[in-house]
């Protein structure tokens, strides 16, 4: 018990040593992280807590749990990066904590190590709790949601070898609230994934009623009920306008892809595969091979793998193709990894040579890319033919951006790291080889973090954000042409409008103005500002374009 205590207060620690520092060591990235930002901030403005809004209108697309938890943060440490990213951050030190219990409960101490380390040192999973996005909270709650309802089935079939203290209600009820708070941070995919995940489950129990219905009924109304709560409160003050649109917006996000996020049909087996490294080279293990173990775990087993395969496949079927659709897999790809590095350091299974392959090759990658970064950055001419179809990529490769080549750092570390793990793991110290592999790649992420993010930012958003930085406080109208941002609204501190007029684009540009206005564009947008009268060109920066037209007089 008191081991079990330090292990919980060791990934608590460790979390706050690496989620906590440089949260706000760059700008927020658009679309959205600034989008979720400036919605919390205009949350605070407008004292409006109920109803989510972005440019003051109403924002139909996310319900307002993770808004609450950002103005939390912005309430404590002030509007900005830190406080956007923070709730995250939190998430992060909490997530490696339960896994490390879980693992605890359903194996020993050691394997609650090993799935903790596996999603502390695996690419994607370590990044998005340095993020300022929505995920993190919305897996986290399907991910505990489902875990309880695991527990409910077992309590209410009496497996053996498992202490489950509670009556097999309390567990049913814990499921649903959970997945009615995940239902209130993004919405009602929450509840589709976990039922799919219940009915592939009925279907391997051969149709047989594992949950009776009325039970099914109770854990359906727990779920819904907090999200029934808000749209009823929300529907009462403002008519049914909210909920229809929140509605058909679902809808349309599953049948067609958002704007500039298609992709092709293997997408997401990519991004877990290449972002989950390297915890996804000994998932794909797990998947294969079948391993002894008690009932109860190889029944967890099950769950998990029914929960990666709907997530991957649910994400492959719908239009849009972001990366974080995807992460909801981090839980059960690092669960089987776990299960696949446990198994090999008490020696079930081996570290097969296709293992160092698949470490060698996808980490090679990962510490070339660093390596050569540093000195492409320093030699940029050389990449500018590549994106001579693209006016505004080449443009950005203007941006003055100081590479001094010790960034290389990083990816020399992680080749390092590829050299010394496999060496331990292969001459019998499997647990320090692991240990190191795992803990050396969070350490990779975090050098990447601080050596190469804000020269990325410099390339791709730095010059708008100094724009509109610049702006900040002014009584002006800021806008964006030819390009969707929010970063005009979060780094100007916009207040809230005054003039209806001033959400009519035409208006600001052809109507008489009450206002100085500001207007950002891309170098290949210009085309569609000529002839709009007063409007001058004030300045040109790395693929952005600036205009100012006066107030009329």
């Amino acid at each position: 018990m008191i081991q079990g205590v330090k292990n919980s207060l060791l990934f608590g620690f460790l979390g706050a040593l690496f989620f906590i520092p440089f949260l706000g060591g760059v700008h927020l990235f658009d679309w959205d992280e600034i989008n979720f930002a400036e919605c919390s901030r205009e949350m605070m403005n407008l004292d409006s807590y109920l109803r989510v809004h972005i440019n003051y209108q109403p924002f139909w697309e996310k319900p307002p749990f993770f808004f609450w938890l950002q103005v939390i943060s912005m309430n404590l440490f002030g509007v900005g990066e830190f406080a956007a990213r923070f709730p995250n951050a939190m998430c992060g030190i909490l997530t490696l904590i339960v896994l490390y219990n879980i693992g605890e409960k359903l194996y020993n101490k050691k394997f609650g190590l090993v799935w903790g380390l596996t999603y502390f040192g695996s690419v994607l999973p370590f990044l998005y709790f340095k993020s300022g996005i929505i995920d993190p909270w919305f897996n986290f709650f399907i991910f505990l949601g489902l875990y309880f309802f695991i527990l409910f089935y077992w309590k209410k079939e009496g497996v053996q070898n498992l202490t489950l203290r509670k009556d097999k209600i309390f567990y049913l009820i814990v499921s649903g609230l959970l997945i009615g708070f995940a239902l209130l941070t993004k919405g009602p995919v929450a509840y589709l994934i976990v039922v799919l995940c219940l009915g592939i489950y009925w279907i391997l129990q051969k149709f047989r009623l594992y949950i009776s219905i009325p039970q099914f009924l109770m854990w359906t109304v727990t779920a819904l009920s907090i999200m029934i709560v808000w749209l009823g409160i929300e529907t009462v003050l403002n008519g049914t306008w909210f909920i229809t649109t929140f509605t058909e917006y679902q809808i349309r996000l599953f049948s067609t892809p958002d704007a500039g996020h298609g992709g092709f049909f293997g997408y997401h087996f990519v991004v877990l595969l290449l972002g989950c490294f390297p915890a996804s080279i000994f998932c794909i293990h797990a998947l294969l091979t079948r391993s002894q173990s008690l009932i109860y775990q190889k029944d967890f087993k099950v769950w998990m793998s029914i929960l990666f395969w709907v997530v991957l496949i649910l994400f492959t079927i719908v239009k849009s193709k972001i990366v974080h659709y995807s992460s909801l897999a981090y839980f059960p790809l690092t669960f089987l990894a776990a299960l696949s590095i446990y198994n090999i350091i008490i020696g079930k299974s081996k570290f097969n040579g296709w293992m160092k392959a698949g470490l060698i090759f996808i980490g090679g990658l990962y510490s070339l890319a660093t390596i050569a970064l540093p000195f492409v950055g320093q030699r940029i001419e050389l990449i500018k033919p590549l994106f001579k179809k693209d006016p505004f990529a080449l443009a950005n490769l203007n941006a003055a951006v100081n590479w001094t080549g010790w960034e290389s750092i990083a990816g020399i570390f992680l080749l390092g790291i590829l050299i010394l793990s496999i060496y331990w793991i292969n001459h019998n110290r499997k647990w320090l080889g692991f240990r190191t592999l795992f803990g050396g790649t969070a350490v990779f992420v975090m050098l990447t973090l601080i050596f190469f993010i804000g020269k990325i930012e410099q390339y791709s958003q730095g010059a708008a954000i100094a724009f509109f930085a610049d702006l900040k406080g002014k009584d002006v109208y800021v806008v964006t042409k030819g390009y969707k941002s929010y970063a005009h609204l979060y780094y100007t501190d916009k207040p809230p409008v005054t003039n209806p007029k001033s959400w009519d684009i035409n208006w600001l540009l052809y109507g008489d103005i009450d206002k100085d206005l500001y207007l950002s564009t891309k170098i290949n947008k210009v085309k569609d500002l000529e002839g709009v009268k007063g409007l001058r060109k004030i300045g040109e920066k790395n693929g952005f374009v600036f205009y100012k037209r006066d107030k009329v007089k």
